[in-house]
């Protein structure tokens, strides 16, 4: 099954699922009962937000080797992980907008896994129990300021730095799905989630037994090699292999 939140003509949020190009209302939410209508609205015809509205974001450091390599860095022996905060959350079709204290934001496509149901100290064979389906992501990131700073939070914090989209897919098999990154229809990124050096398992056994899990909560499993910089008037685009494309376009904010 595929979930959608998306806005009704009468501008109110709520959820649906994806038939082909179909969608239907859905009364409840994916994290408890619920119950779907016929699926009868063409998908084009409405305005997609961003699939789920999490608690917290957890991303994943240098989880791919090449991509460690390409910024010199050693490949860490347990998951490197940071937050970013859901403000940063933004929809298939909405604008990364480019803070005017950077001059070196970049594009990182990902996986993201979404927790299903609350957990602490997941058992890593017991880890797909608690996964509600996965989505397509974009950790923008302001490269220099995360440098400068000599840690994450505001280099990868900014509002509009965590695309998600455009749906969430229940069935989606996360061992080996190609990842790739066009902007402006130019290839900048290509992976596989097989190439991941702690899978979706051990992520969600890690993460568990820092802090736990909610329902909604979405984690970022890190991105290939191929990083590349965002500029005003780009469009940016994240597939994943039978999952779906985010696309977003990218523009300038003014300073205040």
């Amino acid at each position: 099954m595929r979930w959608i939140r998306y806005r009704t003509p009468e501008g109110q949020p709520r959820y649906g699922w994806v038939d082909g190009q179909q969608i239907g209302p859905v009364e409840g939410t994916p994290f408890g009962e619920y119950r779907r209508g016929e699926a009868t609205l063409p998908l084009e015809s409405v305005h997609l937000l961003p699939p789920v509205q999490p608690s917290k974001i957890i991303c994943v450091g240098r989880n791919y080797v090449a991509h460690a390599a390409e910024h010199q860095a050693e490949v860490p022996q347990v998951p490197l992980i940071f937050l970013k905060p859901p403000s940063a959350v933004i929809g298939p079709g909405e604008t990364i907008l480019l803070p005017p204290q950077s001059q070196q934001v970049e594009h990182e496509a990902e996986l993201a896994v979404v927790i299903g149901r609350r957990g602490r100290w997941i058992p890593p064979e017991e880890a797909g129990d608690y996964i509600l389906g996965y989505t397509a992501a974009n950790d923008v990131t302001a490269r220099d300021l995360q440098r400068r700073d000599g840690q994450w939070t505001r280099g990868k914090g900014f509002d509009t730095f965590c695309p998600l989209g455009p749906w969430i897919d229940t069935d989606f098999d996360p061992a080996d799905a190609l990842i790739t990154c066009r902007v402006n229809g130019d290839l900048r990124q290509m992976g596989s989630t097989r190439d991941m050096v702690f899978g979706v398992p051990q992520l969600i056994a890690f993460i568990s037994s820092v802090m736990t899990l909610e329902p909604g909560d979405v984690i970022l499993t890190g991105t290939p090699a191929g990083v590349g910089p965002l500029r005003a008037g780009d469009t940016v685009e994240v597939n994943i292999e039978h999952l779906g494309v985010l696309t977003n376009r990218v523009q300038a904010e003014a300073p205040r």
